[in-house]
């Protein structure tokens, strides 16, 4: 008898599954608390938007929830790769749009209509857990391309929507890294490595090399590309463009002294983010200027945090997809360039996330030209003092994590360009 009661409960189930699969119009993927792997399911996004499905981005309903019309595939991936989603009716999808529609709610619908096409600017000797967002890309299956310095001077960045810095050293400073690692062979062949690389391409220097670089990035980014930047690649972006004709750098990265009173030559309008900051002149120190809080900064690890800022999802929609998140309240984590000092960030650059405690931005984003940029302050959101060697990050540990999400809300809101270029 139990056998049969066992049977029967299984074939009501399974036509209870079969009827509530044929009502099914869309899928609902919740990005609140009830989300077991938030990063897996933005890689279920990009992959609708690679099939030419239109998602539909529910900017602060449920922790910025998406919403697919149902399909069969998009169903199984979700159950494959353990990303939790919920079957729901035309008429129960109408009800959520109804109430994000609301003007009394600060909510909205963004429709992402394309996968971006994903440049990473980096070495391609590097492994993808040397970067917080090759992990990342590759954990939440987003595929992407490798480009470096000859692709982007050859104007290959034009290929793409979006592009992401390596923690890069674009002042030709080999990262400041000198005091405490010239000697280590993989300083030396990366040094040497460089220069090669850039008297190939017919520069004298690799300050020359990286400057010219800087600028065709800043063209990209003014002819309608987003950027995407960690840790060092975001100051040193702009120290590169203010020091452009100045030489910054001291014998031992480029074989002759640094230019009298170079501080004073700085021009900070060609910079995108920051203005009025001090580079530090001891080549022995690891730090680029005063744009970094890393040196400064007094918090003990179990209180360093940073808190999202709220933006209006009918007004703000880009601000907005870029600080969605099922917590508001991210933990601390540190890099070369940790965060950013409020007073040196221009004053039309929106700061997405902030520690007011310290006076430090931790994630801003701004417009130039017909393109954006954001800049992420720290390493990787889940090693908090990640140093040379370090063991990567495994993420199947983290796949919840907030502070990675703010990565891959930066990799879809390219997808809604078109309708939110003018933001």
């Amino acid at each position: 008898m139990k056998a049969i009661y066992h049977f029967k409960y299984i074939f009501v189930f399974t036509l209870f599954f079969i009827w509530q699969t044929g009502l099914a119009k869309f899928i609902l993927i919740p990005m609140d608390e009830h989300q077991h792997n938030h990063l897996k399911a933005y890689g279920i996004v990009y992959k609708a938007l690679q099939q030419h499905i239109k998602v539909k981005w529910l900017l602060n309903y449920r922790g910025g929830s998406f919403l697919i019309p149902y399909d069969e595939q998009i169903k199984e991936e979700c159950q494959i790769r353990g990303v939790d989603f919920e079957l729901i009716t035309e008429d129960e999808a109408a009800q959520i749009l109804k109430e994000i529609s609301s003007p009394s709610k600060n909510k909205e619908a963004v429709t992402l209509e394309k996968a971006p096409k994903i440049a990473v600017y980096s070495p391609k000797d590097k492994a993808p857990w040397d970067d917080a967002v090759t992990l990342v890309l590759s954990y939440a299956e987003i595929p992407y391309d490798v480009v470096y310095d000859e692709d982007v001077l050859n104007d290959k960045l034009l290929q793409y929507d979006w592009l992401h810095l390596h923690h890069e050293d674009f002042t030709g400073q080999y990262g400041r890294f000198y005091a405490a690692f010239h000697t280590a062979p993989w300083y030396i062949k990366r040094k040497k490595e460089l220069e090669d690389l850039a008297h190939r391409l017919g520069f004298n220097k690799v300050s020359q090399l990286k400057l010219a670089v800087a600028k065709k990035i800043r063209d990209y980014v003014i002819g309608g590309g987003f950027m995407f930047a960690m840790c060092s690649a975001t100051d040193s972006f702009d120290i590169a463009l203010a020091a452009d004709g100045v030489d910054i750098c001291e014998p031992m990265f480029d074989g002759d002294p640094s230019d009298t009173g170079y501080q004073s030559k700085l021009d900070y309008s060609k910079t995108f983010a920051f203005t009025g900051f001090v580079l530090e002149p001891n080549p022995m120190v690891y730090e680029f200027s005063n744009i970094d809080t890393t040196t400064k900064r007094r918090i003990p690890r179990e209180t360093d945090y940073f808190e999202l800022n709220e933006f209006s999802a009918k007004w703000d929609p880009v601000p907005t997809m870029l600080t969605q998140n099922h917590t508001i309240m991210i933990k601390g984590f540190m890099g070369q360039t940790t965060a950013f000092d409020r007073k040196l960030i221009k004053p039309d650059v929106i700061i997405l996330a902030e520690n007011r405690i310290n006076g430090e931005a931790r994630y801003i984003h701004g417009v130039r030209g017909k393109g954006m940029f954001t800049f992420y302050g720290g390493h990787d959101p889940e090693d908090y003092s990640h140093r040379v060697g370090d063991p990567k990050t495994e993420l199947d540990l983290h796949p919840t994590s907030p502070g990675y999400r703010l990565i891959l809300n930066n990799v879809l809101f390219p997808a809604a360009k078109k309708k939110h270029k003018k933001t």
